[in-house]
């Protein structure tokens, strides 16, 4: 097995996942927050989605699909088309607010489709080659791709988490 491949199947997962935790969520349950600071899980498959649909379309050079597709239009969120949610504040996070689970699956899978798009034609030197500079060491493409795994899984594990929250509090 190839890196490449690995890292497909862990994108994969992150895709299953995500579908998993928004089915079948009205737009009540996706903004609910299980807590007045805590997260939702609309917030949560958002900002993992704009993490990776960011990272990867930089690591590649690539359009995000957030602006070329218009994915920031349809969400209608009226944030930054920079804005990633990264250092959101509780009051920054109560704003991001989704009409359905479908606007949120749509962009995913459309980031998905991308990022796979990309890993397909990656070659094992292609993860040595260096994406960012501003870190000690300078950051390469593999650790970068680990990276955006790695903060995907934790946050559709915590947006799985809120679900089951959610979910127990309403029976």
């Amino acid at each position: 097995m190839h890196a490449k491949d690995i890292l497909i199947d862990g994108f994969g997962r992150i895709r299953e996942e995500v579908h998993a935790v928004v089915e079948g969520l009205g737009p009540d349950e996706l903004n609910a927050r299980p807590g007045p600071d805590a997260n939702s899980v609309a917030w949560l498959v958002w900002h993992l989605t704009r993490v990776q649909d960011d990272h990867v379309a930089d690591a590649f050079g690539l359009d995000q699909a957030w602006l070329s597709q218009g994915w920031e239009k349809r969400l209608g969120l009226g944030l930054s088309h920079r804005d990633t949610g990264y250092g959101h504040t509780s009051a920054q996070v109560a704003e991001v607010r989704v009409g359905s689970g479908d606007l949120l699956t749509g962009y995913h899978d459309a980031v998905h489709g991308q990022t796979l798009e990309a890993l397909r034609g990656l070659t094992a030197a292609d993860l040595e080659r260096v994406v960012d500079e501003r870190w000690d060491p300078p950051v390469t493409l593999g650790v970068r791709l680990v990276s955006v795994l790695s903060d995907d899984l934790q946050h559709v594990g915590q947006a799985a988490y809120a679900r089951g929250l959610l979910q127990s509090a309403a029976s």
